[in-house]
C-alpha cells in the first residue's frame, strides 16, 4: 500500500539517493551474526536476532555499543569495534541479499533516466562490497558510507555531495530509506523522503513520517510515478490510516 503525506512531483525528479541496510538488502542476519561473534569473544551472552535489528541504522560503532550496552570505557569500545568489523567483513554476503523487487526496480528507474546513489551510515568498504557482490554497483553513480564524511545521516552532508556531484537541485532529489534517519536527511537537504515499512525501522517512521510510505519494494516505482499503476496493486489513503509495520 501507498500512503502520500506530499506528494512527490514525480516529472521534476532527477535523483534517488537510497539507504542500504533495510532499504536495498536484507542484511540482519549477517550483522547479527557480526554482533554475536564479537560478543562471545568477550565471553558475553548473546543477542537475539530482532534485539540487534533494532540497534541497526546509525553506522557501525552505534551499533557495537548498543550491542555492548553503552559502556564508558572507549578503548573497549574500540577494540569491540574492530573485532565486530574483522568478522563482518569476511561475512557480510553470507546470507544478506537484496529484497525481492529491488533490482527490477532499480532497472526500471535506471532505464527512465533516473541517477541513483546509495548514502548509507554502514562503513563505505563493506558498502560497496556488498553492492558489488549483488551486483547492484551498476546502478549507482556513487556508494557512500558512514566513514565517507565527518558526519553521518541525518546531517545532511552526505546528500549534499551527492547534490553537488549530479548536478542536481535539492528539490529534483529523493531520498529512500527505512529510517527517521532518512527521513530527516532528505528534510535538512530540502530533498523529497520515500519511507518503506518492510526495513529495520518501521516505528521511526511514525515519529518522522515522510512525504510517501510504502510496504514493499515492488511499491517503489509506483509511488514515484515512473509506470502506470497496474489494477488493484495500490491506492492512496490518508498518511495515517492502516499504518503497518
Amino acid at each position: 500500500m501507498i500512503r502520500i503525506t506530499r506528494q512527490i512531483p514525480a516529472e521534476q525528479i532527477q535523483l534517488l539517493i537510497f539507504d542500504l541496510d533495510g532499504t536495498l538488502v536484507d542484511s540482519k542476519l549477517d550483522l547479527a551474526h557480526a554482533v554475536n561473534a564479537m560478543l562471545r569473544n568477550y565471553h558475553r551472552p548473546e543477542l537475539p536476532i530482532e534485539v540487534i535489528g533494532g540497534y541497526i541504522g546509525d553506522g557501525a560503532p552505534m551499533l557495537v555499543r548498543r550491542a555492548l550496552g553503552d559502556p564508558d570505557d572507549e578503548c573497549f569500545v574500540k577494540e569491540a569495534l574492530e573485532h565486530f568489523m574483522v568478522y563482518y567483513r569476511a561475512h557480510k554476503l553470507d546470507n544478506t541479499r537484496a529484497y525481492p523487487g529491488i533490482a527490477e526496480q532499480l532497472e526500471t528507474f535506471q532505464q527512465r533516466g533516473l541517477r541513483m546513489a546509495v548514502l548509507t551510515n554502514k562503513p563505505v568498504n563493506p558498502s560497496r562490497g556488498i553492492c558489488e557482490g549483488l551486483n547492484l554497483s551498476r546502478f549507482f553513480v556513487q556508494v557512500y558510507g558512514g566513514n565517507s564524511f565527518e558526519t553521518k545521516k541525518p546531517d545532511p552532508l552526505g546528500a549534499r555531495k551527492l547534490l553537488e556531484e549530479t548536478g542536481v537541485a535539492p528539490e529534483h532529489a529523493v531520498m529512500i530509506g527505512d529510517s527517521q534517519n532518512d527521513v530527516l536527511t532528505a528534510l535538512n537537504a530540502g530533498m523529497w523522503s520515500l519511507g518503506v515499512t518492510y526495513g529495520f525501522s518501521p516505528d521511526s517512521l511514525k515519529i518522522h513520517p515522510p512525504d510517501v510510505l510504502v510496504d514493499s519494494p515492488g511499491e517503489l516505482a509506483l509511488a514515484l510515478g515512473v509506470h502506470a499503476p497496474a489494477a488493484q496493486s495500490s491506492r492512496e489513503v490518508p498518511s495515517g490510516e492502516g499504518f503497518t509495520s
